[in-house]
């Protein structure tokens, strides 16, 4: 996985990684999260503000077919997460 020279990309993250600490998540859920943010960085270039719907929807086929149904699930739940708690969007 390449680091990100996105300065967006990284406030968003630091962001992110924030939100989980003070929502009192578990340790591994933490670091499931913020890979499953640092993995979706990666794919779609470090630009995850306006993704679209099918833009999701072949990522995570895609996924799916390298990734088990469960690992599936929690870059899901992290990306629902930061959608919700850093960008503030349903």
């Amino acid at each position: 996985m390449k680091t990100s020279n996105n300065p967006q990309f990284n406030r968003y993250y630091e962001l992110h990684c924030k939100h989980l600490r003070l929502k009192g998540l578990q340790p591994k859920t933490i670091e499931a999260y913020s890979r499953a943010i640092r993995r979706l960085g990666d794919f779609f270039n470090f630009h995850l503000d306006a993704l679209e719907q099918e833009q999701l929807l072949d990522y995570f086929h895609a996924l799916l077919e390298r990734l088990s149904w469960s690992s599936v699930k929690l870059d899901l739940y992290g990306l629902k997460f930061f959608y919700v708690h850093v960008l503030n969007k349903p």
